[in-house]
């Protein structure tokens, strides 16, 4: 064959030549192909197979290569740090069907919201009209109201409390107000103020608020202002690790990458992934599954993690606390609500989720003395020495509702009675207190002779109307129809009528101790809109059905986004 081939002309042997050449670099590509995994990821399938982002691939553990690490989704710490799993440790490689499993995206849910269906949703939409008046007559088109001097203060820049309402305003069918709303965002919300905000905070309160208001409604704008935002963020994802940002100047697009808590780090991913499959533009799941591929493979203390990362090295800090409260919490939560949002195809969050949970209760479930109130404490560090600090958080308390979430899902059916456990404590935590209200961290004593079981320290006394005990006790609901946890829901809202309405607005109380003198704040949070008065609302809906569990997941802000059907 090569006589004949120099027997040729140049011109026609140069043409065989090359034949041959693309041949062999087809066979090497063809190998390459067949012997690397492909990552579960929606990003990774749209690079094999060149499709629209709604394809995903079905894995139960996330595939490694040979050397243990995803080459599209790499850890970019050397495996001999003792905050990553070894190659060892790692999950076996998988051989990947190259069936497809193909994700609809849903369109707007047809439930209609027409208003309020009883009196206790009539007093609930009430509350949130006088705290939405007093906020549209003193601080228009500023974050925050200020209830004590009438006035606003800024935080972001963004409008927030108009943005982070507009999913509640929808729900309890508001139309003028939302058209309102609408008309803002539409002509003023803009991100080119000169001055850091924080990715996570942004991403969950406006991110997460104008997608579930496109969900909700159908108003085009609402997407197209979320995708301009998103592009924004995107400076945040390019850092030496998969680590992002913590803050950013959106005007200038300088990101900074400074210490960051876990769950900042692990609580973006609903948003962008939602972002991603509303506008078919992979680069927003592609940069946030990074980051939960990289957090998969660090090494933790039996699923649990501490409260602060090292952005430059992209390892947990050994010597921060462990907790299920701030730095920590929504980090938890979102390994669960990533595998639901995603149809359930990404087990190794599903593994991950769980690991944590019997992580939590080897490490930081104790129960109190003499009555036995379960309640989920912290570590002061992540050493076997570590110091327990008997106290929980009011954060912690959405932990409840995570597990009987979970236990909706089809998991564990046990976790249902600990949620149980836990919720009840949590209430305690308010019906304890001589206002009604629970504190923001309450102490509980594992000493019998003490006397008092559930106390506060002095500079936690204060409530801010944060949202978790009663979004807890709306997932108790959902899950169970038992009749107590919307009457444990009814006495909270009732206390916040007594102790934090002002005759403009809410404010938050400094001591939930003194009920003669309880010392205003003078702010008044978004998230008591955004989130406390829309989980009552739904609580005490007569639809059981109202935003199904099964249609939606609800992120950190209570925004509620579509669950993608398999």
């Amino acid at each position: 064959m090569f006589r004949r081939l120099k027997s040729l002309p140049s011109l026609e042997r140069r043409f065989v030549y090359l034949l041959f050449a693309t041949a062999i670099a087809f066979c090497i590509y063809l190998i390459y192909a067949l012997t690397n995994d492909v990552s579960d990821s929606s990003q990774d399938v749209i690079r094999v197979k060149h499709q629209l982002l709604n394809h995903l691939l079905k894995s139960t553990n996330p595939p490694r290569t040979l050397s243990g690490i995803s080459p599209e989704m790499p850890l970019n710490k050397p495996q001999e740090d003792r905050n990553l799993k070894t190659a060892s440790q790692l999950p076996k490689r998988i051989t990947l069907s190259s069936k497809f499993l193909q994700f609809r995206h849903p369109s707007v849910h047809s439930q209609k919201f027409t208003g309020p269906e009883n009196d206790h949703q009539k007093r609930i939409v009430e509350a949130f009209l006088h705290a939405w008046k007093a906020y549209k007559k003193y601080a228009w088109g500023h974050d925050e109201f200020r209830p004590i001097s009438k006035s606003f203060q800024e935080w972001i820049t963004m409008g927030l409390t108009i943005v982070d309402s507009l999913d509640t305003i929808f729900i309890m069918g508001l139309r003028q107000e939302f058209e309102v709303a609408r008309q803002w965002v539409t002509e003023s919300l803009n991100y080119d103020h000169n001055g850091e905000v924080q990715l996570f905070e942004v991403t969950i309160r406006v991110l997460g608020g104008l997608l579930s208001a496109f969900h909700l409604s159908g108003e085009k704008v609402f997407l197209e202002k979320a995708e301009e935002l998103g592009n924004k963020f995107m400076p945040c994802f390019r850092g030496g690790t998969k680590i992002p940002c913590n803050r950013i100047n959106l005007h200038r697009a300088e990101p900074s990458f400074i210490e960051i808590s876990t769950a900042e780090t692990g609580s973006i991913q609903l948003e962008f992934t939602d972002l991603s499959r509303c506008t078919n533009d992979s680069k927003f799941e592609s940069a946030v599954n990074a980051i939960s591929w990289h957090l998969h493979g660090l090494k933790k203390m039996d699923g649990l993690v501490s409260h602060f990362i090292n952005p430059f090295q992209g390892v947990l800090h050994v010597t921060a606390p462990v907790s299920f409260g701030a730095s920590a919490d929504s980090y938890y939560e979102y390994l669960l609500k990533q595998w639901i949002q995603t149809g359930k195809t990404k087990d190794w969050l599903k593994n991950d989720y769980l690991e944590a949970i019997e992580g939590m209760k080897k490490h930081l479930l104790r129960r109190s003395k003499p009555s036995g109130f379960a309640f989920v404490g912290s570590l002061t560090s992540m050493s076997p020495l570590a110091s327990f600090r008997s106290e929980m958080e009011h954060l912690t308390c959405f932990l409840p509702g995570t597990l009987a979430l979970g236990v909706i899902h089809g998991l564990d059916s046990s976790h249902l009675q600990l949620a149980a456990e836990l919720a009840e404590s949590c209430y305690k935590m308010y019906e304890s207190m001589p206002t009604g209200l629970s504190p923001e961290i309450a102490t509980f004593s594992t000493d019998p002779s003490s006397e008092r079981e559930i106390g506060t320290t002095y500079n936690s006394r204060y409530n801010i109307h944060r949202p978790e005990t009663v979004e807890s006790l709306f997932y108790m609901y959902r899950a169970t129809g038992d009749q107590k946890y919307r009457d444990y829901a009814w006495k909270i809202f009732e206390a916040f009528e007594k102790y934090t309405r002002l005759d403009e607005g809410y404010a938050g109380i400094s001591n939930v101790e003194a009920p003669h003198n309880v010392g205003f704040k003078d702010k008044m949070e978004t998230f008591y809109l955004a989130e406390t008065l829309k989980y009552l609302y739904l609580m005490f809906s007569d639809n059981p059905h109202l935003l199904p569990l099964d249609k939606y997941v609800f992120n950190t802000e209570a925004h509620p986004l579509p669950v993608f059907s398999v």
